[in-house]
């Protein structure tokens, strides 16, 4: 692809990511982002076969790198210790999201609502997320948790990286915390870092206990 097509393709798409943010994919019209990247009509079906392929193409961009992250670290288990890998993937897709936090927004605020684009995003990068967590997980909790456990422990690990870029203005608004600051992005994973070296770290208890008021 020339440089000028790879120019204007990136800013449509950029466009695109700013304008499904505030005004939400349905909100959006193409007319509406081919006007704010100065570009035709004709150049977005060009390009991406029209609004629904602008939309693929933010997930695409979205997720390839967010499962890098998680993909790399599992490669690297067999040189380096499991809390370690997980606790450099969980870093690494903090900072991204907060690069990119109008992308990571808009995604997990789209991917909550059912559709047909959805489901194929669930089945296809959704499972290799699950899959990549399990393997990071298996590795560094060992025999400790059951397979229910560990699911459980996975979907509270998941929401503690996703949830500052999905309500980004409730931390705004309500804390004054902006998660697309780096100093949010440190202060943030030391958080998390405690916390599972907490877990990680006490090898005699199960990964869950009993509620202490139950």
């Amino acid at each position: 692809m020339e440089v000028n097509e790879t120019s204007t393709k990136e800013r449509i798409i950029s466009t695109a990511i700013s304008l499904f943010h505030t005004n939400g994919y349905k909100g959006t019209t193409i007319r509406e982002i081919a006007k704010a990247a100065k570009v035709n009509s004709a150049n977005i079906s060009y390009y991406f076969n029209g609004k629904q392929g602008l939309l693929e193409a933010c997930f695409v961009r979205f997720f390839e790198k967010y499962l890098s992250f998680l993909e790399e670290e599992v490669r690297n288990l067999q040189y380096e210790s499991s809390d370690k890998c997980l606790k450099r993937a969980l870093y690494y897709i903090l900072n991204y999201q907060s690069d990119h936090h109008l992308l990571a927004r808009f995604v997990w605020r789209e991917v909550s609502v059912d559709s047909q684009i959805v489901r194929e995003i669930i089945s296809s990068y959704l499972m290799k997320e699950r899959f990549y967590f399990k393997q990071l997980m298996k590795e560094a909790v060992g025999d400790k948790a059951t397979t229910t456990e560990m699911n459980y422990f996975i979907v509270q690990l998941r929401s503690m990286i996703t949830m500052p870029f999905l309500n980004s203005q409730y931390l705004r608004e309500v804390w004054q915390m902006f998660p697309h600051e780096k100093y949010f992005v440190d202060h943030y994973f030391l958080i998390i870092d405690r916390w599972l070296t907490q877990i990680l770290e006490n090898q005699t208890k199960p990964l869950l206990l009993k509620a202490a008021f139950l």
